[in-house]
């Protein structure tokens, strides 16, 4: 631990190569860690992010690699980051094979598991014809038949196909105005239970039911709640917000991207932005940003909750009632 960095950012997704561009370009020392776990990896290409859309998730994970590469500030580092500490300092981060990286600040990009209905066939299939956002993914299964199994996302499916069916695996609660305006759509309600999917390298063909009998999909729409997928930020203190429909544990940050913990920030899925690659490099462009800033104005005993803009944002610190910065 020969070097004080003056950022960690943990996670080499969109969020982390963004933020980590955004500090190499302010010539901040960086080093990002990658345990390699983008949640998209699977997918066959990225959905509405200009100049990539539809690049394959490797691509363009590569491509951002290889920009960081030409920024002698910012080192990057496979492997996991499975503990940390702050101290008076700043923070220590343990690595998996032992080591120790010590930084002032930390940023975490280390992104949320996509938790799914546990269908037979879906694990296969996921990334490619099963998926969570239509904006990301229905394009690619416009005008095919389309199931979906989130009755509160069965009418915005329509706008990419006009053959769409609300699978509710089982009778269903739904009100008489529920059908209704579902029938007005043109949604075919299936009360079926649903057995599985099949179809063969990851192409969806049918929804099969416990009765035997199935449906032709070319495309199913999922619900998902994201959990966090690393322990670093609960070893280190961070307030979580409540449980909700999407996020089971989002970071809780406030405008700055600062979470409770001084010095500690978070960007992406992590942060409970909402999921997509373009929104995962916006947040991390935006929290960058924000670490630049604190660790320019902290130096000079100014405010590093201030922005350029002087614009009074309250620290989520304080009104969760964690310790303040020493």
């Amino acid at each position: 631990m020969d070097t004080t960095w003056d950022c960690i950012v943990v996670g080499a997704g969109a969020a982390g190569l963004s933020a980590a561009l955004v500090l190499g370009r302010a010539r901040r020392r960086t080093l990002v860690v990658d345990a390699g776990e983008q949640s998209n990896r699977h997918a066959d290409g990225i959905g509405g992010l200009l100049g990539n859309d539809r690049r394959a998730p490797i691509d363009f994970y590569a491509a951002g690699r290889a920009e960081l590469a030409t920024y002698p500030t910012v080192e990057l580092r496979e492997g996991d980051v499975v503990g940390g500490r702050r101290d008076a300092d700043g923070f220590v981060l343990e690595l998996a094979d032992g080591s120790e990286e010590a930084a002032q600040r930390v940023l975490l990009a280390t992104g949320m598991d996509y938790r799914y209905p546990p269908l037979e066939g879906i694990e296969e299939h996921w990334g490619h014809s099963v998926f969570h956002c239509p904006f990301c993914h229905g394009w690619e299964h416009r005008d095919r038949p389309l199931a979906v199994v989130d009755r509160g996302r069965a009418l915005l499916l329509t706008a990419w196909s006009d053959d769409v069916t609300l699978l509710t695996d089982g009778p269903a609660d739904l009100t008489s105005e529920e059908r209704e305006r579902l029938d007005e759509a043109g949604v075919a309600i299936d009360e079926r239970s649903i057995a599985g999917l099949r179809g063969p390298d990851g192409t969806l063909t049918a929804v099969t039911f416990t009765d035997g009998s199935e449906r032709p999909c070319g495309g199913l729409l999922v619900p998902v709640t994201l959990h966090q997928r690393s322990p670093l930020a609960a070893q280190l203190g961070a307030v979580f917000t409540e449980p909700g429909p999407l996020f089971a544990d989002a970071l809780a940050v406030d405008a700055t991207s600062a979470t409770s913990v001084p010095g500690l920030f978070a960007a992406g899925d992590a942060a409970g932005a909402m999921p997509s690659v373009a929104n995962a490099v916006a947040s991390g462009n935006t929290t960058a940003a924000m670490v630049v800033m604190s660790l320019t104005t902290a130096p000079r005993g100014l405010d590093p909750d201030a922005t350029v803009m002087d614009v009074a944002v309250p620290p989520i610190r304080e009104e969760l009632g964690s310790p303040s910065s020493s």
